[in-house]
């Protein structure tokens, strides 16, 4: 690696020769490790020049810290930082510069601190992870998702590569996802009513800050999204948290003031009810009598796996009063971060505009991967592995849940990939979670899903689309003992353990 010019500086205010100076600037960074051994210094010509000095000063230093052994010099090839330089073992960090701003006073708006759904970073070293949305290795195509990504880096997709995109999407992925994606859900679109977003989140985000202002009144679910409560709290608007029940949100409960409706209609999250048709229908005409919007998000309409997917909401809305939101998160894998917005032209229009102005548009190399991968079927050869597996998880888990005794709060009548589930009252399954992590299980304590101030902690999540089905009746079976266990010594918290196996 070569050591930049643009390292080197001279102090105006140096007592020495500048000889020395050079010296003390170059030793100096090898000490603090800013500069490692095996590094190439520039030519004493190069930095002459860029110091503005003469190159006998320059040659002159190097030469002295070759002698010192900081420093060694390879014919034909240039000055590098010696192997026996005195590099430290362990380089100190530098002095960290003073903070003297008050930042609560600062900053306007404070993001940090809402309450987020655990989520364990390492969580693959855990022998029963029922963490939900990540993704299976052992179900996911790496050898074709790399010759996609091969394809796409080729000179010839590079301006899908290079090409700023602020005003479009990749025409590919856009024409798959309304060939092929959205008439899945029963919906037609347009190209000019499709925006390509950083994942749903991004696309929800989006949607709220061109929908939501102080004055507004926004309803969402209860339990619901975690996040998506952060977004909307974040607008100013009146949010109204709304209970749901095992069918979804209601809506002969709605709001009368309400202007937007946040609902997953599909698979409630973290429920995973399903809203029937009837009530479908009813929402869309008071949307339509009372003027409201609303919005869907069809996080996972891929996994129904028990029986077919009922339509979208979009795909019954005639007069432009649903903005759907779609993701590959729950189907490829959610370090992807792509999905996509399906809205009236002029809704579109708009959003375009906003996220131009927060990130100008998706990688072009990503979203053509994507299309590529979606385009010579490994998508749907994806899918019906997924929905293979999950249909044999799901029935394995059902049975432990059942021979163990544990309460299944709400289950998705087409499918998911989790189960909402119900400790005995009391229970906090946020010491359950603890407990079980010393056990190798790795639970999601459901008290994030709520709203309020004080919330129900008995509820939890179990996902099962990333734990391996010869694993799933062992950690059940761990839960029902964590239990309890945790119901015999109420309000102690066990210890953390190294054991995860």
């Amino acid at each position: 690696m070569r050591i930049s010019v643009e390292a080197f500086f001279l102090h105006a205010g140096y007592r020495g020769t500048l000889q020395s100076q050079i010296r003390q600037l170059i030793s100096t960074a090898i000490l603090d490790a800013k500069f490692l051994p095996g590094e190439r210094l520039p030519s004493t010509r190069r930095l002459a020049s860029h110091l503005g000095i003469s190159r006998i000063t320059v040659t002159l230093a190097y030469e002295d810290l070759v002698a010192d052994g900081y420093l060694e010099s390879r014919p034909r090839s240039g000055t590098f930082v010696a192997d026996t330089a005195p590099f430290p073992d362990n380089p100190a960090p530098g002095e960290p510069s003073m903070d003297r701003i008050n930042w609560d006073r600062a900053m306007c708006r404070r993001f940090a601190g809402a309450k987020r759904v655990r989520k364990a970073r390492n969580w693959r070293q855990f022998r029963f992870p029922f963490v939900y949305g990540q993704t299976d290795p052992e179900l996911f195509s790496h050898s074709h998702w790399r010759q996609c990504t091969l394809q796409t880096l080729g000179k010839r997709e590079f301006d899908s590569l290079a090409s700023d995109l602020s005003e479009h999407d990749d025409a590919e992925l856009v024409a798959y996802i309304i060939r092929h994606i959205l008439p899945r859900r029963g919906i037609l679109a347009r190209p000019e009513q499709i925006l390509v977003t950083a994942g749903a989140q991004n696309a929800l985000w989006i949607i709220a800050h061109l929908l939501l202002a102080p004055g507004r009144v926004a309803v969402h679910e209860n339990p619901g999204y975690p996040d998506l409560r952060a977004i909307i709290g974040h607008t100013g608007c009146t949010a109204i948290a709304q209970d749901i029940d095992g069918d979804g949100l209601d809506p002969d409960r709605v709001s009368p003031r309400a202007d937007v409706v946040f609902a997953t209609p599909s698979h409630q999250a973290p429920t995973a009810a399903t809203m029937p048709m009837p009530r479908r229908r009813r929402w869309l005409e008071l949307a339509k009598r009372r003027g409201f919007l609303i919005v869907e998000d069809d996080y996972e309409f891929e996994m129904s796996f028990l029986h077919p997917a009922l339509p979208a909401l979009k795909s019954l809305d005639r007069d432009g009063h649903v903005v759907y939101v779609g993701s590959f998160s729950k189907s490829l894998f959610p370090g992807l971060r792509l999905g996509f917005l399906v809205a009236s032209e002029a809704f579109v229009r708009q959003a375009r505009a906003l996220r131009t102005i927060v990130l100008r548009h998706l990688p072009g190399h990503v979203q053509r991967t994507t299309a590529r991968f979606l385009a010579l079927g490994h998508y749907d050869a994806l899918i019906l592995r997924m929905k293979s597996a999950y249909h044999d998880r799901h029935r394995v888990m059902l049975d432990a849940i059942g021979r163990h005794r544990l309460e299944v709060a709400g289950r998705g009548q087409f499918g998911g990939s989790s189960f909402w589930m119900q400790a005995p009252d009391g229970l906090d399954c946020e010491l359950l979670a603890d407990r079980l992590a010393v056990a190798g299980v790795l639970i999601e304590p459901g008290a994030p899903f709520f709203a309020g101030g004080s919330v129900p902690t008995h509820y939890y999540r179990l996902a099962y689309s990333s734990i391996p089905v010869n694993r799933i009746a062992e950690g059940i079976r761990r839960i029902r003992n964590a239990i309890d266990e945790t119901l015999d010594a109420p309000g102690t918290k066990p210890d953390s353990a190294e054991d995860r196996t």
